[in-house]
């Protein structure tokens, strides 16, 4: 009877150290997981894992592992040049058990084709140059306004902007922003992580932009227009420039907003 009171006794607190190291790794707020190629099953390394609710960014390491800070229900947002993004939503599994995959799929890239346009070069710098297209991208700046305004052919309606900015400045970037204001804050965080802006600089599709401010690609477009950058701008600039395009004219917004 006694050795089976001693074999509860141990059993008890086999549980207990179990329960204590599951609570210190909820506490603790660190998941750790395996990103693997849908295909092959092959660890892949370098991939961007951002958690999008808590803006915090990591990568795989050679095996395809990482740890990320994390609440359950959080979403953790995959991405890979070549392989479609993912989201993955936390759960209290992803906290007890250390060999959670994510597997991700494979795209098929058509390249497009691209036409070079020859220009007459004679090899004679002085000569080739004055051959060369001129890019008459001026800007308009006026005293007064911390911000300048592209024009030229990119964008023949830079006047109208500008008149417009001294009207009525803060009233268009009231619209743009004040029906948004948790998705605008993470504008900071976002500029303060380097993972985040590593993956966003390797990027020009929107897609991460479009998943951490909750907002359409129409939208991010509307408000970039509304803040006097050019169409040139909006269609080549990567996510990183975008992002910080939309911070700077947010900030903007902030000031007059306090003035008012």
């Amino acid at each position: 009877m006694r050795k089976y009171q001693i074999f509860i006794f141990f059993v008890f607190l086999s549980l207990m150290g179990i329960s204590q190291e599951e609570e210190e790794q909820l506490e603790d707020g660190k998941i750790s997981a395996t990103v693997i190629n849908a295909q092959t099953s092959v660890p892949m390394e370098s991939v961007h894992v951002v958690n999008l609710n808590q803006v915090r960014g990591t990568i795989t390491n050679e095996n395809g592992q990482f740890s990320i800070t994390a609440t359950v229900n959080d979403t953790l947002y995959f991405s890979f040049l070549g392989f479609k993004s993912q989201k993955i939503r936390v759960t209290n599994d992803m906290f007890k058990f250390k060999d959670t995959k994510i597997a991700l799929t494979e795209l098929a890239y058509a390249l497009e084709e691209v036409i070079v346009t020859p220009y007459q070069l004679t090899g004679y710098l002085e000569i080739d140059v004055k051959n060369l297209p001129i890019n008459n991208a001026y800007q308009y700046s006026i005293s007064g306004l911390s911000v300048s305004y592209e024009a030229g052919n990119k964008n023949p309606s830079a006047v109208t902007k500008v008149l417009g900015a001294i009207l009525n400045p803060a009233d268009l970037l009231r619209n743009l922003f004040g029906k948004k204001p948790n998705q605008m804050r993470k504008l900071r965080k976002m500029k303060e992580d380097d993972e985040i802006r590593n993956l966003l600089a390797s990027k020009f599709d929107r897609e991460t932009l479009r998943e951490f401010l909750q907002l359409e690609k129409v939208d991010i477009e509307d408000i970039l227009n509304s803040c006097n950058y050019s169409k040139s701008f909006i269609r080549t600039a990567n996510d990183l420039q975008i992002l910080d395009a939309i911070s700077s004219c947010y900030e903007e917004f902030k000031v007059l907003n306090r003035k008012k």
